[in-house]
């Protein structure tokens, strides 16, 4: 059996790093928004338009995975609460020790896990 208190320190320490990522992915956006304000407009002909389009476009996506994977250790951690953390939401059936300790945050044994997290 999966030793839950330990899974809910671990859960709790990954939150506060998504938190910390998010925090900083954030001020890495407004940094980027503003660089591309102060830029040139004219993205086709300026060598640094499609710069600062990636680094916004992929600051975005990683804020938006880091939102995705905090709300998955939110519900963890309320799992644990609820004191239904470590069986599939599926089916019940008890999620092996082995899968919550690669992604503790899962809520889903493995046969219903597949394409969901």
């Amino acid at each position: 059996m999966v030793d839950v208190e330990r899974v809910r320190v671990l859960l709790e320490g990954e939150r506060d790093r998504k938190h910390a990522l998010l925090n900083a992915l954030r001020q890495d956006i407004g940094s980027v928004s503003a660089a591309r304000q102060d830029s040139n407009a004219d993205d086709e002909h300026d060598p640094e338009g499609s710069t600062i389009a990636f680094e916004l476009s992929q600051a975005s996506a990683l804020s938006e995975q880091s939102r995705a994977g905090l709300e998955q250790i939110e519900a963890a951690l309320q799992r644990i609460v609820g004191g239904t953390y470590g069986f599939c939401a599926v089916c019940a059936a008890v999620i092996p020790e082995g899968r919550l300790e690669a992604r503790p945050w899962t809520p889903f044994c493995v046969q219903h896990a597949s394409g969901r997290s």
